[in-house]
């Protein structure tokens, strides 16, 4: 696939795009990929250019224009934070998050910035990070230039674009900054691609993505990272489970799931996430009992994605708890393996390719249909996969899953990733896994709807939708909600 100026009049760079499975899932801290994770990386390259045209010793200052989709809604999504972090050369897999209201503090206290952990120079945030409501650039929504001034009356300005999903482009020429591009032996650009590749060597998507991230990756490492990845999933749903309180923000949103957690398990004592799991197992059965752990197992994981927490972009954050709570679920009651996680996995980071390449993953750009939507087909392929079904069946899957989130529009209240994102990825893991069940009694050879037209659709309506409904709280329940905030 050439990677195409979608924005603006769709002309292709003479670029393909490939994409690895550790692209479309990132751990990172929450609450947004576009709007947080994606500044904060954007402000990492700004670090790295600065170290190759001069010392960090010649920086006097630095300011942060923040346009369109990052102004409307940055604050409910930690974009200035995001920025500050990144800019004092904290990287998100690896801080510890619960430093992170300290450094906030210090910097406004202080009105300094340790630049890179190296320079302090003079930054209040309130006149360095720019909130430009009124303009946005034309090739994204989510847009934002540093300017530094160094010495000698010489600056250095560079601007990104945070498409999605934690994916950044630089502005010269409209590179996106992920995996290299290299020559892989079953390119996917389209469903039918992946179709094509299984009908003739007879494998999986799960060994079809495989082969492919080879290329990247040594066979140990790839299983390695991908544990790895469940691991900081795993981690986000337990803690969630286990946490209360009311969210940051002013909405006064009370987390529900550690309530959930000890209804459903009624009292039950426990140690660790092992014995856990053993209780969840061990306290209930039916479609009602494991329905409500579906729930709250994706209401975990974006409640910890809302508190600044380290989760799992899948593809994105404000739809991270769909495929964690999906797999969960799987592990649990169906007595999924270790092997079913990494084919999970795969299977589910090909179908999230397949839309970004074929449209977006930022609801910046198509509304919440790109990041619920996209999940939810994610897991639903996933899932079809680990549960037996053909490849056709899992491209089935995936299309039930986006077909009934067409046109979801992305209007958090307040611009926070409360309301109504949380709920939402409960929703989503649901439609998951019904489309994946449909899809394992169907006859894909019956479909009217392929995967690829589905894309393609969703690619049109993101089109269409008005922009009050791309994630800048400027429409529906963002201003119907009689919510008064106290400190957006």
């Amino acid at each position: 696939m050439l990677v195409s100026d979608k924005q603006n009049t769709g002309k292709p760079v003479e670029r393909e795009e490939r994409i690895s499975v550790f692209d479309i899932f990132k751990i990172g801290v929450g609450p947004s990929s576009s709007h947080t994770l994606g500044p904060w990386r954007a402000a990492q390259l700004f670090l790295k250019l600065l170290e190759s045209v001069s010392s960090y010793d010649q920086v006097i200052s630095v300011k942060v224009y923040l346009f369109g989709s990052l102004a409307k809604t940055g604050k409910g999504h930690g974009t200035d934070l995001a920025v500050q972090l990144g800019l004092s050369g904290y990287d998100p897999v690896t801080m510890d998050t619960r430093q992170i209201d300290g450094i906030k503090a210090a910097i406004s206290r202080n009105n300094k910035l340790l630049l890179n952990n190296q320079k302090e120079i003079d930054f209040n945030p309130s006149t360095c990070i720019l909130f430009q409501m009124q303009e946005s650039l034309p090739f994204h929504p989510n847009a934002l230039t540093f300017v530094a001034a160094l010495t000698e009356n010489e600056t250095v300005r560079e601007t990104y674009y945070s498409v999605g999903g934690g994916f950044v482009i630089r502005e010269e020429g409209k590179e996106e900054i992920s995996a290299p591009c290299v020559e892989l032996p079953f390119p996917v650009d389209h469903a039918s691609d992946l179709l094509a590749w299984h009908r003739k060597t007879g494998m999986t998507i799960s060994d079809i993505v495989y082969e492919n991230e080879k290329i990247w990756r040594s066979e140990s490492q790839i299983r390695h990272d991908l544990l790895n990845i469940w691991k900081v999933m795993q981690e986000s749903i337990f803690h969630g489970c286990h946490t209360e309180g009311v969210l940051a923000g002013g909405l006064q949103v009370k987390r529900r799931a550690a309530a959930l957690n000890q209804k459903l398990l009624n009292g039950r004592a426990y140690d660790g996430y092992e014995e856990w799991v053993a209780a969840i197992r061990s306290s209930g059965s039916g479609f009602k009992y494991t329905l409500d752990w579906l729930s709250c197992f994706a209401l975990a994981v974006n409640e910890e994605n809302a508190s600044f927490s380290r989760v799992v972009t899948a593809p994105t954050n404000g739809a991270a708890g769909v495929i964690p709570a999906v797999l969960q679920y799987y592990l649990l009651f169906c007595n999924g393996t270790e092997s079913d996680i990494i084919k999970f996995l795969l299977t589910a980071s090909e179908v999230g390719c397949i839309f970004k390449k074929g449209a977006t993953i930022s609801a910046a750009m198509g509304g919440c249909q790109a990041e619920i939507g996209v999940s939810s087909a994610m897991a639903a392929a996933g899932l079809t996969e680990v549960s037996g079904g053909t490849v056709e069946q899992c491209m089935m899957a995936a299309e039930i899953a986006m077909e009934h989130h067409l046109g979801m529009t992305c209007d958090p209240v307040g611009g926070l990733v409360q309301i109504p994102c949380i709920e939402r990825n409960t929703m989503g893991a649901i439609k998951a896994i019904t489309a994946s069940q449909l899809a394992m009694q169907s006859n894909p050879e019956n479909a009217k709807v392929s995967l690829d037209n589905v894309v393609k659709t969703m690619w049109e309506t993101a089109l269409d939708m008005n922009f009050r409904y791309k994630e800048t709280s400027e429409g529906g329940l963002a201003v119907n909600i009689p919510i008064s905030l106290s400190e957006c």
